[in-house]
């Protein structure tokens, strides 16, 4: 081999041992050979070693190094071999975009992976890594891909609609950017996504109002009426319910699985959390204490001598008006919005999913699903730990 101005890849495999990167590296290192790039896993007890060189500075010519390498990997048994890399093919590379896609379910198959594969060759787009998040059963996995272009992750992730449906996985894309790493806030509704009921349904149901009210709830959540219109029509029928009916309601209110575990992961990485609801402070205000989040917004029902008066007091938090406080909170955190997740799973929600860098509809209604941009339909709200490019492995040692 005749020394030029490309880059060499040399790629090690066999049985992981103590020493072998440093054998490797130590080589290069006395013939100043410089490393642009390198990676290494081991994967049951095999070990993945890949590494680009420059070779312009050596000491030594290519052919010799190379020779030296092959001899070393012989004597510690394992595999080598190089491939060259042309200052052009480099260039290239490093001008490429990357995205994460994180697929989500209850068991990932190999009919999934063929799948997203081929749906992204269609497309020329290169998978570049793949990494397992969840321990145990495949049930995450993240794929890096890059490509040339810069690409829609709306339209990619329809393009991947139907393998969702056909598999019932959820599949997420991102930017791969110091941002999907960098997320500083978690903002959340709390009827349907932090808590697994409605609570003015609850409400209403202690008075005697319960179909009525879940009939309004369910236009307002599908988006046929306005939430204004709704929550007023929906308080009203609480008129007289007695005030201690709250206390018996938040005592039984189940929380969504997971969502303990996730918000307290959160708090230990250093996320600031909140919760915006269109329901009311009665709730949010002991959730907050409960959990332990740094923000909690809701509407004020009004209560007079121990009872409901079907009304509510103050700024109605709407969905324009949801977006507006999650604004404030990054403001006031001097965070910027790429750095901020929201959740939820109401039409209510989707100025505010769309407002945020990563906005998911958590078990949504179909509306809502068909207009945000990620989807999560697992059962347990700590899964969304996941895209946020954090392994299970990692979660357990929080």
């Amino acid at each position: 081999m005749e020394d030029s101005d490309d880059f060499i890849v040399i790629t090690v495999n066999g049985p992981d041992a103590k020493g072998i990167v440093s054998s490797f590296t130590s080589i290069l290192s006395e013939n100043e050979v410089r490393i642009v790039d390198i990676e290494q896993i081991v994967i049951h007890n095999l070990i993945l070693l890949s590494m680009l060189l420059d070779f312009r500075q050596s000491k030594e010519t290519q052919k010799s190094l190379l020779k030296d390498l092959l001899l070393e990997a012989k004597r510690l048994n394992v595999d080598l071999g190089f491939t060259v890399v042309s200052k052009d093919d480099q260039l290239k590379y490093d001008n490429n975009f990357l995205y994460a896609i994180t697929c989500l379910g209850d068991k990932i198959t190999a009919d999934v992976l063929a799948r997203i594969s081929r749906a992204m060759y269609s497309e020329n787009v290169n998978i570049e890594r793949i990494r397992q998040l969840s321990q145990g059963e495949l049930s995450c996995v993240e794929m890096i891909v890059n490509t040339n272009k810069s690409i829609n992750v709306r339209d990619i992730t329809r393009r991947l609609l139907s393998i969702s449906s056909e598999f019932g996985v959820d599949i997420a894309v991102q930017k791969e950017n110091i941002f999907r790493r960098s997320k500083r806030l978690v903002v959340m509704d709390m009827d349907s996504t932090l808590i697994q009921v409605e609570v003015i349904d609850e409400l209403a149901k202690a008075a005697g109002r319960g179909d009525e009210v879940s009939a309004i709830t369910r236009k307002a959540m599908n988006g046929e009426i306005s939430f204004n219109e709704s929550l007023d029509e929906r308080v009203s029928l609480l008129a007289g319910l007695d005030e201690e009916a709250l206390g018996e309601i938040y005592n039984n209110i189940p929380f969504t699985p997971g969502a303990k575990k996730f918000i307290k992961i959160l708090k230990k990485i250093g996320y600031k959390t909140a919760v915006i609801s269109g329901g009311f402070t009665f709730f949010t205000d002991r959730i907050k204490k409960e959990l332990g989040l740094d923000y909690a917004f809701a509407n004020n029902l009004e209560i007079k001598d121990g009872k409901i008066t079907g009304r509510v007091t103050g700024r109605i938090i709407n969905g324009e008006f949801k977006a507006k406080i999650l604004e404030d909170i990054a403001n006031k955190e001097e965070i910027t919005l790429d750095q901020v997740v929201a959740i939820g799973d109401g039409a209510n929600d989707l100025l505010m999913l769309d407002k945020a860098g990563l906005g998911i509809a958590f078990n949504a209604h179909k509306t809502v699903r068909e207009k945000a941009d990620y989807n999560i339909s697992q059962k347990n709200m700590d899964s969304i730990i996941y895209l946020l490019g954090i392994s299970e492995k990692e979660k357990n040692t929080i």
